[in-house]
């Protein structure tokens, strides 16, 4: 579910700053190489979260060490949840940004390429002189065999009339 910006600013406090840059007026006008980094320290906050919040079900459970400060399992969920909305909004961003420059580098490569069959010039070499217009066609000698339409139309209702009468059986 998705979260306001008061409702993050509320349940973060203090660690809103690192979210914040993650919002879209900011991520778009972010370079690659900040939005980046951005993505490393979200991921690096919703791991240490998701690390908390596995601890403390162990820690329930009593298959975990029990520490006394175990912490509110749902607050640590919800803000977990907000790392994880804004490292993917972080994660579609960079997927653009990697998209325009691999279309930028393949249009390159590809107007090289384009360049470099241009500049080989033709591989095929010329006709020559040719004789007044040239061959002539011969034609065909196999036969044309020409089905009535209307044949084709009664073997389909044939064959429609003997299924019919299997399926009656």
């Amino acid at each position: 579910m998705a979260n306001s910006l008061v409702a993050e600013r509320r349940l973060l406090g203090d660690d809103h700053a690192i979210v914040a840059p993650s919002h879209y007026p900011a991520l778009g006008a972010l370079p690659a190489e900040e939005v980046l980094a951005l993505a490393r320290t979200l991921r690096e906050q919703r791991d240490r979260l998701r690390g908390m919040v596995h601890a403390n079900r162990r820690a329930r459970r009593g298959k975990g060490e029990p520490r006394a400060a175990a912490g509110n399992d749902a607050a640590l969920t919800r803000r977990k949840q907000v790392f994880a909305a804004a490292l993917k909004r972080v994660n579609h961003r960079l997927d653009m940004l990697h998209g325009e420059a691999r279309r930028a580098w393949h249009a390159e490569a590809l107007r090289g390429a384009l360049a470099r069959k241009r500049a080989a010039g033709s591989s095929h070499p010329a006709g020559g002189d040719t004789a007044d217009a040239g061959m002539l066609a011969k034609p065909s000698r196999k036969r044309t065999v020409r089905t009535d339409p209307r044949e084709i139309g009664r073997v389909s209702q044939f064959v429609k009339n003997a299924q019919a009468k299997r399926d009656r059986r």
